[in-house]
């Protein structure tokens, strides 16, 4: 669910986001997400064949538990990652719309791009869309938004991780938007929020 939060996707692209998971056991459990109302699958008459899966308003309604459950897994079993340990940062903003809780005053788009320098990773791009307090995110570049986050993986990992700092990433537009995405996405402000 968490990858499909972003929009619909085709099946290869699910696997890409699924390191080690198989043909069989991806197919397997998406056939039982439709079968149980939480997605929805359309399949267009193209060659190759093309499926593409989205989540239904009934999944959508999941997207404050997936947050809530990526708050305890800051609090309790974040760890530093391992040596050559395959990291995705997208695999966290994806989860903005259930960890980010924004003033109804706050608005506007922030674009967050991960940029890689090595030659076998592309850079990605997300936009965190923010309208009264509700926050959407789109797998895209925004040249247009009101703030823009870029770094390293390694400078999103020493912001993400407990108590960590964010001199690594570089931040352009709206401050004060940007910072309250940063500190929404951060485990420092999640342990804040949770003791308050």
């Amino acid at each position: 669910m968490r990858d499909l939060v972003s929009g619909p996707r085709r099946f290869v692209e699910l696997q890409r986001t699924l390191p080690g998971i198989s043909t069989e056991q991806l197919r397997s459990r998406l056939n039982r997400m439709v079968a149980d109302g939480l997605l929805t699958r359309q399949r267009y008459r193209e060659v190759p064949p093309r499926v593409d899966y989205e989540l239904t308003e009934r999944a959508r309604d999941l997207v404050p538990v997936l947050g809530a459950l990526a708050r305890w897994g800051y609090e309790w079993s974040w760890t530093e990652p391992r040596r050559n340990e395959a990291i995705d940062i997208g695999a966290i903003f994806r989860l903005a719309p259930g960890l980010l809780t924004l003033p109804r005053s706050l608005r506007g788009t922030v674009e967050l791009t991960v940029a890689d320098r090595s030659k076998d990773r592309e850079t990605k791009q997300y936009t965190v869309i923010v309208k009264r307090g509700d926050v959407t995110l789109e797998e895209r570049a925004e040249p247009e938004a009101d703030a823009q986050v870029a770094g390293s993986e390694r400078a999103w990992i020493d912001a993400l991780v407990p108590d960590g700092v964010t001199s690594g990433l570089e931040i352009r537009g709206d401050a004060r938007l940007a910072t309250a995405i940063l500190e929404g996405l951060t485990p420092a402000s999640t342990r804040a929020t949770a003791v308050a």
